[in-house]
């Protein structure tokens, strides 16, 4: 089996396995309790919490663990927009599915969501953004590294806007974190997401950055754990797993681009095309594909067959009739989203495996053209 479907979840790495497996032996206390086996966890827990927030590079104290990257969405838009005194949020039509959840159920509190297209090359135009700013705009939650098509969006110059309006800004960080630079934006931000199964991680364990100046409405009142913004006994193995995946995975990009390169030399005769963004833009190991004549989940069934993994766009979204957010976003027609799909590699993806992809898309676009 060859496994291209990076983006939607990735392989544990056997260190995060081996820390899981110490610290569910033998970092089995209660973090609140208050006894040794109770600290020795919440040490544990603590010095996890540090590596998070020096990867981030942002404080300590604002770092909250959750149950992954849709809980971390919906809890950092939720607290924050509530939090608010408007009833406006900013987003774009191209989001994570969390995102979206969010944002429906902000409207169905009396929440007006202004949802802004990306442009062709797939990003935000942040002139567009500054334009529907209003006076009671609480909340601009725009994600850095689109987890469909890979095209990077401009945070930093998003961050100035939220600044100057003194706005809070919630980014989805679960596809660059560890990828691309995060600190060179995450101190003019107000709220992130991370995910620790993208980078080698354990599922159902993330964090969410709440800058602690920012007021911030818990979305569960009451509860104890992790500032009172998360309830529930953490997750301490997994935790700690997380954290050593932090510290271990290795995101190569030149590699990445030499990847990608090659698959476009291999099927530039095909009928395929890339739906991408400039370089500058551009996630190199995410690519959004669309092959004329064909589903998307049509070209993703032919190539499970020959024993290739890849997908039709966001796991999350894997029930939609309706094709892929981005390209919709980007003005496409709904016809040709339907014919898109993703391909996303990782650290263990070798130049042999995109040669046999290659070849795989050769023989299926030449499938197509013979049903014709």
């Amino acid at each position: 089996m060859i496994y291209l479907d990076y983006a939607a979840t990735t392989p544990m790495l056997d260190v995060s396995i081996e820390a899981y497996g110490i610290a569910a032996k033998e970092v089995y206390g209660n973090t609140s309790s208050l006894h040794d086996a109770g600290g020795k966890a919440a040490f544990l827990l603590e010095k996890s919490r540090d590596a998070i927030a020096e990867k981030l590079g942002v404080n300590r104290d604002g770092v909250i663990f959750t149950g992954g990257g849709t809980e971390g969405n919906i809890l950092a838009i939720l607290s924050l927009a509530r939090a608010g005194q408007g009833k406006h949020v900013i987003t774009s039509s191209a989001e994570h599915t969390s995102v979206h959840a969010a944002m429906n159920t902000l409207e169905r509190e009396g929440y007006e969501i202004t949802r802004l297209p990306l442009t062709e090359q797939g990003t935000i135009d942040v002139d567009l953004l500054e334009k529907t700013v209003r006076p009671d705009t609480v909340l601009i939650s725009i994600q850095h590294v689109n987890s469909e098509i890979g095209s990077i969006q401009p945070v930093a110059e998003i961050a100035k806007v939220a600044q100057k309006y003194n706005i809070p800004y919630h980014v989805d960080c679960v596809q660059s974190f560890c990828k691309l630079d995060i600190k060179s934006f995450s101190k003019h931000v107000d709220a992130i997401t991370v995910s620790a199964h993208k980078i080698g991680g354990p599922k159902g364990c993330g964090a969410v950055y709440l800058n602690p100046r920012r007021r911030i409405l818990p979305l569960f009142p009451g509860v104890t754990h992790e500032r009172g913004l998360r309830g529930g006994t953490v997750d301490t193995p997994a935790i700690f797993a997380f954290a050593t995946s932090v510290e271990h995975y290795k995101y190569d990009i030149n590699k990445f681009w030499k990847l990608r390169y090659q698959l476009k030399e291999a099927i530039q005769k095909t009928n395929c095309y890339f739906i991408e963004s400039d370089e500058a833009h551009q996630l190199p190991s995410i690519y959004g594909l669309c092959m004329k004549g064909a589903e998307g989940q049509y070209v993703m069934l032919r190539l499970n067959e020959e024993g290739i993994c890849i997908s039709t766009g966001s796991a999350c979204d894997i029930n939609s009739k309706s094709g892929t957010k981005a390209i919709l976003a980007m003005g496409r027609s709904l016809s040709e989203a339907r014919t898109f799909f993703r391909i996303s590699f990782g650290m263990d993806t070798t130049e042999e495996e995109i040669e046999q992809l290659g070849n795989a898309l050769i023989k299926i676009d030449q499938e197509i053209k013979n049903m014709k």
